[in-house]
């Protein structure tokens, strides 16, 4: 009982320390959060994150806002809840892979100063997300949960199965910490239980159901792939471009798949 206990406890506060670093959540101050295996979290503060997004395009909806207004505010909010960390991950990448040297790439994404590369992936990515929660419709709101999950299980694998380039660093701790498969294999789990609620309550097409969650697959494991064979490791800057690219490739995707 008290062995029981004890992990759920860990369990817990490690769930609390993805908040913290996944997200500008707060949480009280006697709170004790743990940092230890935080990772496997990841999908499951997307999902999250995703559940409350779809609430406000929900209300935004229903105060009959412009399709274009609501997808730029949502956005912004989407943006805001994770303090940009993974955004700025994908713009020191992009800045990095700017540079023909491989040597130097990493001396490059050290940098604070946002390069010409750096701001454009932040644009494109941007467009990406806004264009395509323009074109949803108020019964695709269980997308939103879906993209968000899935961009950060790309995050997952690219801690499961690459190096870390660095022996210090903001994503170093994961490594770490890692379990694998137990943590690769586990975390997508609400994830995909947001495809089979909408089979089983007939919400939506088996089939588009079907095609986007393997859309989500694939997109995850080729982003976090690409980026590894570009910078022949991983960083925490790479973990973050590959949940904001996985995130804009897998949105853009869903909304033809239900057009």
């Amino acid at each position: 009982m008290h062995q029981a206990k004890s992990r759920l406890l860990n369990l817990w506060r490690s769930l609390l320390g993805a908040l913290i670093f996944y997200t500008i959540c707060p949480i009280p101050s006697h709170w004790q959060p743990s940092f230890n295996r935080i990772a496997r979290w990841s999908p499951f503060i997307g999902v999250m994150l995703g559940f409350a997004l779809s609430g406000v395009f929900f209300g935004l909806s229903l105060l009959n806002t412009p399709n274009l207004l609501k997808s730029v505010i949502l956005v912004s909010l989407w943006l805001a809840l994770t303090g940009g960390l993974h955004l700025d991950g994908a713009m020191d990448s992009a800045d990095g892979l700017a540079v023909t040297d491989p040597e130097r790439r990493i001396e490059v994404m050290k940098d604070s100063t946002t390069g010409a590369f750096g701001a454009m992936s932040a644009m494109v990515i941007l467009a990406l997300k806004v264009a395509a929660v323009s074109a949803f419709s108020i019964d695709q709101w269980w997308v939103l949960p879906l993209t968000l999950g899935w961009g950060r299980w790309s995050q997952v694998t690219a801690i499961a199965f690459y190096p870390y380039l660095k022996q210090k660093g903001k994503g170093a701790f994961h490594t770490q910490d890692f379990q694998y498969p137990s943590d690769l294999l586990s975390s997508p789990l609400p994830i995909l239980c947001i495809p089979i609620s909408q089979i089983f309550s007939q919400q939506s097409n088996y089939l588009e159901a079907l095609l986007i969650t393997t859309a989500g697959i694939i997109t995850a494991l080729s982003v976090s792939l690409w980026f590894q064979a570009q910078f022949k490791g991983q960083t925490g800057d790479t973990y973050g471009a590959a949940v904001e690219w996985t995130e804009s490739f897998v949105l853009s995707l869903a909304i033809i798949i239900l057009q």
